[in-house]
């Protein structure tokens, strides 16, 4: 008996995706639940199991875009377990009955000089002087080091649909970004003092982000339009909060949502970006996951960059872009002393945010971060 193996349904808005890899050689066979290939969305990179057991039979090379509810392979589950049939390239060559091979070409004949007859001789001519040999042509010139050479390669389709909402994004709103610096010397110490406690109660480390999370919800109900969103002549303001947090994986960049991030904990927040992270990497997250974020967080420090103006995720109207931490000389309290300064840059759309709401934003981020007990208390 055999079934069809179809493109699953990976989300509303997903109608077709690309075959990167296939997990299992044609003929071989799999188990109900085995990941059979590699599909990748616009949205994400996804491995699809298998509906069934049987020896696998290949119909779609990897590569091939495939609509959603196409059949790629079928499972044969009558010939399960048995030997895979040998590739074609493997195949032995058919024997061919050989035909007598006629004798004058089996061997190669002995050919007879005819007997030299004397005759009179002639005095020859003297010969022509023969023409100055021709230069020998000259080496090929050598490799020249460090020779320029071009490698060509499709892009994926998660990085033509980041392209494709970034232009989008540039072509239709109107961004600027503002800049400023947050001094991280109490939360570093609220990490220091609480790590191993946090760890040990709730399994999971406490990190920055959890703390730029929180701070974002409070200060987005200050700042409604930083939420909003423009559709058509209107303005969209949402009245809640879901955050997106920006992952690289090796296909691009993907931004998992924290829905409802308002009503979680800390720990919630570090369990729910730690689990999207790692199904992200491992090919396991959900298209779904990934839509219908109101605002969106980045984080460029990770990677070493000291300053970045992100662009917003659309339709999104504004994103927080987060940098690396270095001590610098700044003053405080009338004093030159060295604090560990994050700079932080905020982009957002001018048709829905003015300077003024911008600025108060990342000021009341600097306040939450560089007084933690507010955050803590949500003051």
């Amino acid at each position: 008996m055999k079934r069809e193996v179809k493109v699953p349904s990976v989300g509303e808005s997903i109608t077709s995706g690309v075959i990167v890899t296939w997990l299992k050689q044609n003929g071989e066979s799999v188990k109900e639940g085995e990941n059979l290939f590699e599909l990748e969305t616009d949205k994400a990179v996804l491995e699809v199991p298998s509906p069934a057991a049987g020896a696998l039979e290949i119909l779609v090379e990897e590569g091939t875009e495939v609509a959603i509810g196409q059949t790629v392979a079928m499972l044969d589950s009558e010939a399960a377990g048995q030997p895979a049939a040998a590739p074609a390239s493997e195949a032995p060559a058919p024997v061919v009955p050989s035909e007598p091979v006629p004798a004058a070409t089996a061997a190669v004949e002995k050919v007879e000089e005819p007997p030299v007859v004397e005759e009179k001789k002639e005095v020859a001519p003297p010969p022509a002087p023969s023409p100055p040999p021709a230069p020998a042509p000259a080496a090929a010139a050598p490799p020249v080091a460090g020779e320029r050479r071009t490698e060509r390669v499709p892009m994926s389709a998660i990085r033509r649909r980041t392209a494709e909402r970034l232009v989008k994004a540039r072509q239709t709103a109107a961004y600027l970004t503002t800049f400023n610096e947050i001094d991280m010397e109490k939360v570093i110490g609220i990490r220091k003092q609480y790590k191993a406690d946090f760890e040990k109660e709730h399994g999971i480390r406490i990190g920055f982000m959890s703390f730029f999370v929180k701070a974002c919800c409070l200060a987005l109900k200050d700042y409604p339009g930083v939420n909003a969103m423009v559709e058509g002549d209107d303005i969209v303001y949402n009245h809640f909060y879901d955050i997106g947090v920006a992952i690289s994986i090796e296909q691009g960049l993907v931004v998992p949502i924290i829905r409802h991030a308002d009503t979680l904990s800390f720990a919630e927040i570090e369990a729910g970006i730690a689990d999207l992270a790692k199904r992200a990497q491992e090919k396991r997250i959900l298209p779904a996951e990934l839509m219908g974020g109101t605002f969106t967080i980045t984080n460029g420090g990770v990677f070493g960059s000291l300053l970045s103006t992100p662009i917003p995720a659309y339709p999104q109207s504004a994103i927080l872009g987060m940098h690396t931490i270095k001590k610098r000389p700044v003053v405080v309290n009338d004093q030159i002393t060295i604090r560990p300064m994050m700079y932080v840059a905020l982009s957002y759309d001018h048709r829905v945010i003015d300077g003024r709401e911008a600025i108060g934003f990342l000021i009341r981020i600097k306040e939450y971060i560089e007084s933690p007990d507010k955050l803590l208390l949500e003051l």
